[in-house]
């Protein structure tokens, strides 16, 4: 089986997965907005924001650190685990010193301990995780990902639906759905038998740390970007908007289905085939199909945003409320669809451990998107809000497409680009303003972009498949490679 087979075949496993898991997911956001009063869940989505800026911060990262070196067939694999745990253990110490100073933020008052503990098994749960994962073992990680979302149902059907919970209801559908799932994830893939100090290796430890240390304030950085303006929001506007304009993000997370199936599978195939000479030319003809699909399904969903926004939120006191946001929605796709490109450029420094650059980048989108908020949210509400979060993901992006090419270099096709994103950009101004015949009008903007991108996803895909039958012919060093194709092709020294 070759890279580009490989590729497909596990994007194909994880699919079904992450489906189930979205579908699940789907449900719950329907229960939440049906039974959780919108300054609750206002309440509720910050305390998840929160905790997963927490999460990288307080495990120093060691998730990615644990996929780029778990992959690695150079190291030891229960060192890797065993020092990845310990780094956890140290920060959840560290972490429980300031649990008093969480308790004195007034929207958190009263969630401080459930917040704490949320924290501490969200932190052991993706370790555990992303070690089953990078050791291959993929339908263990992707059961486990679909029993969890299903506890996670189970108990706030119970908590939130039945006992009317609310705040409280939500968190333990996290705590209580991570707890279980950590706790199968160590009994079947007997994760104890790789956790002792006599794994613990310091230089192994000093490597992971430098690989992920960088990592920690671009975690933050995103979580500025992504959750900042529901907190401009709530302080510029009030409680009650920013718990309508947070609800917005619900549909666009449909768009980060396609690129989290995509994502885990291309991320490991891009470790695996770091060292190959054709390297570039696997990125130019993935970021070519990649990019094309994603711009149409962006151009699907906001064609039909008004009908599942209604869908979504029901017709209940608190569904009319909340119903409000769908024309705000599509500003907030064209924001996802760029921060999905962003994470596919990202996988270039993973794979070249260049995760200072990952930080400098997340800086400018994180900057961007805070004068924005400042200037935009007091005068267009969360029009303003949803545009400067788009804005800014689109300034990570162009400065990534630039700057990951230094590293692993391969061919865009800008016009490509540049007319998807301005099909993009009229559709969310139809849907904003609504002029006569705008349903009309929005799709043929989606038929434009599937006839559009069609061919590029076809011509790729023709690319990968006849790839799949031409053996690659060997070097001197055994590694798989045209013989015309310069030895460092697809990289930039």
């Amino acid at each position: 089986m070759n890279k580009y087979q490989k590729l497909m075949g596990n994007t194909l496993i994880f699919g079904v997965g992450q489906l189930l898991s979205k579908l699940v997911g789907f449900l719950l956001t329907g229960l939440y907005l049906r039974c959780i009063p919108k300054e609750e869940f206002n309440t509720a989505e910050l305390i998840y924001s929160t905790v997963n800026m927490l999460v990288p911060m307080v495990t120093f990262s060691m998730a990615d650190a644990v996929i780029r070196f778990g992959m690695a067939k150079e190291y030891d694999k229960r060192k890797i685990y065993t020092c990845a745990c310990l780094f956890v253990l140290g920060g959840m110490s560290i972490f429980m010193l300031f649990t008093p100073l969480v308790a004195n933020i007034s929207k958190f008052a009263g969630y401080s301990f459930l917040l704490y503990v949320y924290c501490y098994f969200s932190c052991f749960r993706q370790i555990a995780s992303q070690f089953v994962r990078a050791q291959g073992a993929i339908k263990l990680y992707l059961a486990d990902g679909v029993f969890a979302v299903f506890v996670q149902l189970i108990v706030n059907l119970i908590m939130v639906a039945g006992l009317h919970m609310g705040v409280t209801g939500y968190v333990m559908g996290f705590i209580i759905s991570d707890a279980i799932s950590l706790a199968m994830l160590t009994v079947i893939a007997r994760l104890g038998q790789c956790l002792h100090m006599k794994y613990f290796d310091r230089k192994i430890a000093g490597e992971m740390l430098r690989f992920a240390a960088p990592l920690i304030p671009t975690y933050m950085l995103w979580w500025v970007t992504s959750s900042s303006d529901r907190w401009f929001m709530t302080y510029m506007v009030g409680e009650g908007e920013s718990g309508i304009y947070s609800s917005g993000y619900k549909l666009p997370t449909l768009l980060m289905l396609v690129t989290t199936i995509f994502y885990q599978a291309w991320q490991m195939s891009s470790i695996e085939e770091r060292n190959s000479r054709t390297l570039g030319k696997f990125y130019e003809n993935v970021f070519g199909a990649y990019t094309s699909l994603m711009f149409i399904a962006a151009a699907g969903l906001i064609m039909l945003i008004k009908p599942l926004t209604f869908v979504l939120t029901g017709n209940g006191e608190n569904g009319k409320d909340y119903f409000t946001v769908y024309p705000v929605v599509p500003i907030l796709v064209a924001a996802m669809l760029f921060q999905c490109f962003c994470q596919f450029l990202s996988s270039v420094y993973t794979t070249k451990k260049r995760s200072v650059n990952s930080c400098v980048t997340a800086l400018i989108a994180a900057v961007v998107n805070i004068i924005l908020n400042i200037v935009l949210i007091p005068k267009y509400g969360m029009y303003g809000a949803a545009i400067a979060t788009a804005a800014a993901y689109f300034a990570c992006f162009a400065v990534r497409l630039f700057d990951a090419r230094q590293y692993i270099f391969f061919k865009v096709d800008y016009l490509r680009l540049i007319v998807n994103t301005g099909i993009t950009v009229f559709m969310c101004v139809l849907i904003a303003k609504a002029p006569k015949l705008w349903v009309l009008w929005v799709i043929l903007c989606f038929a434009v972009s599937l006839i559009y991108n069609m061919d590029a996803v076809i011509k790729t895909l023709r690319k990968i498949l006849s790839r799949g039958t031409v053996r690659q012919p060997q070097n001197a060093q055994g590694n798989a490679g045209s013989a015309n194709v310069p030895t460092n092709y697809g990289e930039r020294r």
